[in-house]
């Protein structure tokens, strides 16, 4: 890895024009650290190292460079210096790259592709935004099943050179179609007069170009593949996806939903990045809504207004009975979300969970009502307050609503995931604080009509 001298060396070279030295300074190092050392330079000085790098190494160092960088080399570099970088991008990072630029752009850099790589990028970018088409490359080995393994070596030598991975060998029919996967510890350890054939079991694991891409951080954790092949309706495979691929759609789909978890619509671009009118905008929408829903809570309380002013102790323990059904609520909301992600549970677990969270929503609820109850006992035999002489009575109310509350507030956040999957929408959407805010509305509820209960003829 490059050092924390990298830089002002690289720097004071690029400055005194010592283009042998930064050669030096970059020869055998991973693109990945070349990348992040070209995202931390000066502007002026950026494209002129970048100029200087080897082809090979400029190539596969301007894969990793977020996209920002990119767009700023593209446009600092000259016609050649862009054409050869595209076409020597792998397919899928450069379908990534352009799909990110404006459509004016995106045109002008296709054109300057070769007819070969022209093609394949048209095709990758004709495939819908978010499916399995927009990741896959066409970078892959096929082989015939009548093909012997000294055939199969000599294929290998001339076009795997090229290659996203020679870990998997994917065997085609005659028509294309994809009939089996093989890895290749299977070909090294297989008999030199063997076909391959003999080593097919005729199944494999695959995705549609057409699926989601979720669909494919499910397959790869449940398959434990580096790559997976892609094909069409048909069966004819296209191309195939790596694990690389995945791990990126992963964190923007985890980023996504944390976003929706804490209210905020998901941001397309790095936090540092996005306008301060658009930051605005997408907190803005869920912070309305919020805000209304809570106005529903002034409601409440102005319903029960009588009971308030007949027991003002009553109005006391207002925070302590919503904020406990709220964060429970979250709880169980956030829990439920998370298990969806990771596919632990579907639709059809919906009655499994629901039992689970009653029974988990009294024991907390118990809990939770239990102390309050002693809170309320020890300030009063302390002397530290006064709730009159009908403290047990409050403190039972306050121990009993906490359980219903907390009971309630469960069921919610456990069960509104479920509807929204139902309703085709996502289910992170049931934010942790749009919850709570449901969950306000109906404590107070909860709260007054057991203070009604137990206390009619004492209190109130």
């Amino acid at each position: 890895m490059l050092d924390e001298t990298a830089k002002p060396r690289i720097e004071a070279a690029l400055e005194g024009r010592d283009y042998a030295a930064l050669r030096e300074l970059c020869r055998g190092q991973e693109p990945a650290d070349v990348a992040k050392l070209i995202e931390e330079l000066e502007d002026q000085h950026r494209a002129v190292f970048f100029r200087l790098l080897p082809r090979d190494m400029a190539g596969r160092a301007f894969e990793y460079l977020e996209p920002e960088a990119q767009e700023s080399l593209l446009r600092s570099l000259g016609q050649e210096h862009v054409a050869s970088i595209l076409n020597n991008m792998s397919p899928d990072d450069r379908t990534a790259l352009l799909e990110e630029l404006p459509a004016s752009v995106t045109k002008h850099l296709l054109a300057l592709l070769s007819p070969p790589e022209r093609a394949i990028a048209v095709q990758l970018l004709g495939y819908p935004e978010g499916t399995i088409g927009r990741l896959m490359t066409p970078e892959y080995v096929a082989v015939r099943p009548d093909w012997t393994m000294q055939r199969v070596f000599e294929h290998i030598r001339k076009y795997g050179s090229d290659r996203e991975t020679l870990n998997v060998l994917y065997v085609v029919d005659d028509h294309g179609r994809l009939v089996d996967d093989l890895r290749m510890r299977q070909i090294l350890l297989a008999p030199a007069e063997s076909k391959i054939a003999d080593l097919c079991d005729w199944k494999y694991v695959g995705l549609s170009a057409y699926d989601d891409q979720e669909k494919a951080i499910h397959a790869f954790q449940e398959y434990d593949r580096v790559a997976l092949p892609v094909t069409d309706s048909s069966g004819v495979l296209l191309g195939i996806i790596t694990h690389d691929d995945v791990l990126d759609v992963a964190q923007e789909e985890a980023t996504e939903d944390i976003h929706k978890i804490g209210a905020v619509e998901a941001l397309e671009d790095p936090y540092m990045d996005v306008r301060f009118t658009e930051m605005v905008k997408k907190r803005a929408r869920w912070l309305v809504v919020l805000f209304v829903g809570e106005m529903l809570t002034a409601s409440a309380m102005g319903f029960f207004e009588g009971e308030i002013a007949r027991a003002v102790v009553l109005a006391l323990f207002v925070p302590l009975i919503i904020s406990s059904g709220g964060n429970s609520g979250s709880q169980a909301a956030t829990l439920v979300i998370r298990a969806m992600a990771l596919g632990e549970i579907t639709l059809a677990s919906w009655w499994t969970v629901m039992r689970r969270e009653i029974f988990s929503g009294l024991a907390l609820g118990s809990i939770l009502g239990a102390i309050g109850f002693i809170r309320i006992a020890v300030w009063q035999e302390a002397g530290i307050y006064n709730y009159g002489p009908y403290w047990i009575g409050l403190g039972m109310t306050v121990a009993l609503a906490l359980l219903g509350v907390v009971l309630w507030g469960t069921l919610i956040g456990s069960m509104l995931p479920f509807l929204l999957r139902r309703l085709g929408a996502d289910p992170a959407s049931s934010s942790a604080p749009f919850v709570a805010t449901l969950v306000d509305v109906t404590g107070l509820v909860i709260y007054f009509t057991v203070a009604q209960a137990l206390l009619r003829g004492k209190l109130l």
